[in-house]
């Protein structure tokens, strides 16, 4: 009995005498390793092979229904990958060859056959078609996973004509296999250097040590359609069986995306998304590049420290994106007013810092500086508004103000903060007696960020007099700050900093309250205070809270609206007139009462005064304080007095002194009038003993 696993044998052969020679060889019993089926015509043959499984084909290539090659092609239309042995005469031998071209694995002479080696002919093209197989699988198995590769890949032979595409390379390069097979690799695989945007270097031709030490970015792809994409790629020699090089195998991806994603992180790390401009990082690394070259050269570095004046309104008028628009107009014209060389900085907020590389002397600086105050004060046309700031500058020098980045700027900043309290919209050069007032300022700020809470801020009162009747007419809240180890601590030294900070509000608030509370107290013991005057900062009077705030306080202290005098500064009520005059009216309606602090240093503009709804003028006590020494102010404060009168206003002068002083402000009609002649601030208890007497 055969073994159920023996390969199965077709014999297609018409002539019996044929048919019956090799059916012998078959049942040889050293020859029975297949199992034979003989049929006569290749319609047999083709019934067959759609019923039952065979192995292999012995052809004969005379036959009545299908002659010599047709024989085969007919064969191999119905069974593709089935292994034909081809059964010729010897005098048609020259078509058996050509049967193997058409697929057939091996042929054999009739007349010449011997069983061994019929076996051994089908055992090898079984073998051979086994192999076939295995190979075929192998290259769809590689073909396969070349094809859901991610990497783009091109193979070339040794004369760097392309033999292979996947179809990641050919959507990459939109050229297709069919189109390029054969053609050089240039033809689909144009490469730009991505530095100079010049045609690249065959990759093939690189250097060994460049084509195997990995992917590099350096390159663009050109596409087909003309579009570029940059990649990284990475070539290494292809070689046959016995380690001959055969060609080249180049893999590339897309690097476009995370070529712009790597970008766009070392924008967003060096650079202020706002302005674009370099931010903190990027330009203490340019700094320290500039002194290295500076030291090399004995030269001059300048950092100009920049911080802008009266920002904080736009924003708290217009709204933030009104202040960004601001920033970037101030971000151009800084840009404009520096050299190539230079770099234009922003630290964050309104501060910019610039770099002044090659500087001669300081006065290159200085005039670079006056360059940007100029133009950072010019209009800038924001969302239909014209909006005007103006910048206070600090200046540093290398070698002498430091020897790093960060001393230098730490050092510009410290001057930026002289120049603000030199009034604004001005330059300092940095000295090193500024750095005591910068530290003596951040021990005032650190301090005063606990004063509240520590209870160590107090109100005194200074008494307004009648000049008519010499009564006690209000009092005026004044803040003091008594430090436990400073001792008494001047508010010129510490409001201005309450004001930079924005500590102003909460103190303000305090403030209010604190002197609410005390005059509704002198009220409830029957005390005569017609009047409490408190001062409003520009900062609060701009803040949305300052009106509910306000009515709170009242309601809180029931204290009468019309007991309280809110003094404002001229240059708080101009910053804003459209809402300073819908302050101003709700305060009227309210029963509050406005003056206008400081008058005669500002603004002084009668305008105002008339469609402003305020009640009082309070003159500056820098013109009324020993007026009898000083003709030119007795002259304007003569005007003030007639212009307040005239307009229906109170008019209160300060900073009384002298006997001399009285009698001028009371030759004049002047309402009020306050200062050291008086009285000095007191405490409440003081005060009041002062209503008493």
């Amino acid at each position: 009995m055969r073994d159920i696993l023996a390969p199965k044998a077709l014999l297609v052969e018409n002539n019996e005498e044929d048919a019956h020679s090799i059916r012998e060889m078959f049942s040889d019993q050293g020859s029975c390793g297949f199992e034979l089926t003989h049929v006569a015509s290749i319609d047999d043959a083709e019934m067959h092979l759609t019923k039952l499984s065979v192995d292999i084909v012995l052809l004969a290539l005379e036959l009545p229904d299908a002659r010599k090659l047709e024989a085969v092609r007919r064969l191999r239309s119905i069974a593709p990958h089935l292994p034909i042995v081809v059964l010729s005469r010897l005098d048609n031998e020259t078509a058996a060859r050509h049967a193997i071209e058409e697929g057939a694995q091996d042929y054999l002479i009739k007349g010449q056959l011997v069983p061994r080696g019929l076996m051994r002919t089908l055992s090898n093209a079984l073998g051979r078609k086994s192999l076939e197989v295995s190979l075929l699988k192998e290259k769809e198995r590689a073909q396969l996973t070349l094809n859901c590769i991610g990497d783009a890949i091109i193979c070339t032979d040794l004369a760097g004509n392309i033999t292979f595409l996947n179809p990641i390379a050919e959507g990459m390069t939109g050229w297709s296999l069919q189109e390029v097979a054969g053609r050089p690799l240039a033809d689909a695989f144009r490469l730009m250097d991505a530095a100079t945007h010049l045609p690249a270097p065959d990759p093939m031709t690189r250097p060994a040590t460049d084509r195997n030490s990995g992917p590099t970015a350096s390159y663009i792809l050109v596409r087909r359609d003309g579009n570029e994409i940059f990649i990284e790629d990475s070539v290494a020699p292809l070689r046959d069986r016995d380690g001959l090089a055969a060609g080249s195998v180049l893999v590339f991806h897309d690097v476009t995306v995370a070529r712009a994603l790597a970008a766009q992180i070392t924008q967003l790390a060096e650079r202020d998304p706002l302005t674009g401009l370099p931010n903190r990082l990027l330009l203490s690394d340019r700094i320290g590049q500039a002194i290295a070259h500076a030291r090399r050269d004995a030269g001059l570095v300048a950092v100009l420290y920049l911080d802008l004046d009266g920002f904080k309104r736009v924003n708290d008028s217009l709204g933030h994106p009104a202040g960004d628009k601001l920033l970037q107009s101030v971000a151009k014209r800084l840009l404009e007013c520096v050299r190539t060389p230079d770099t234009v900085s922003r630290q964050g907020g309104d501060e910019f810092v610039l770099l002044l590389q090659g500087v001669i002397k300081p006065e290159d600086a200085a005039y670079t500086a006056r360059r940007i105050l100029k133009a950072v004060s010019e209009p800038h046309s924001i969302n239909g508004h014209s909006l005007h700031v103006t910048a206070s500058i600090g200046v540093s020098i290398y070698p002498n103000d430091g020897q790093d980045a960060e001393t230098l700027t730490k050092n510009a900043d410290t001057a930026m903060y002289q120049a603000k309290e030199s009034g604004r919209q001005t330059y300092k050069f940095f000295t090193p007696e500024m750095n005591v007032k910068a530290v003596d300022r951040q021990s005032i700020e650190e301090d005063l960020r606990c004063a509240l809470e520590r209870k160590e801020l107090s109100l005194h009162y200074q008494p307004k007099i009648n000049l008519k009747t010499k009564a006690i007419v209000g009092a005026e809240a004044l803040l003091r700050w008594t430090h436990p180890t400073r001792g008494s601590i001047s508010p010129s030294r510490f409001i201005p900093v309450a004001e930079d900070t924005g500590m102003i509000l909460s103190i303000g608030a305090w403030v209010l309250r604190e002197a609410c509370t005390q005059a509704r107290a002198w009220a409830d013991a029957g005390l005569p205070v017609a009047a409490i005057s408190v001062n409003i900062s520009s900062t609060q009077f701009r803040n949305e809270d300052f009106l509910p705030d306000l009515f709170a306080t009242l309601d809180e202290t029931g204290l009468n609206p019309q007991t309280l005098d809110l003094e404002v500064t001229e240059s708080a009520l101009m910053r804003h007139p459209e809402l300073t005059a819908s302050v101003l009216k709700i305060l009227r309606e309210e029963g509050v009462r406005v003056a206008v602090d400081n008058f005669g240093t500002g603004y002084s503009n009668l305008s105002y005064l008339r469609q402003f709804p305020i009640d009082a003028l309070k003159i500056d006590q820098s013109l009324t304080g020993r007026i009898a020494a000083k003709p030119n102010d007795a002259g304007i404060v003569s005007a003030i007095i007639a212009m307040g009168q005239n307009l229906n206003l109170r008019v209160i002068a300060e900073g009384v002194e002298t006997a001399e002083d009285l009698a001028f402000l009371k030759a004049q009609d002047c309402d009020e009038a306050q200062g050291f002649y008086f009285s000095r601030p007191v405490p409440p208890a003081e005060f009041a003993r002062l209503l008493t007497h």
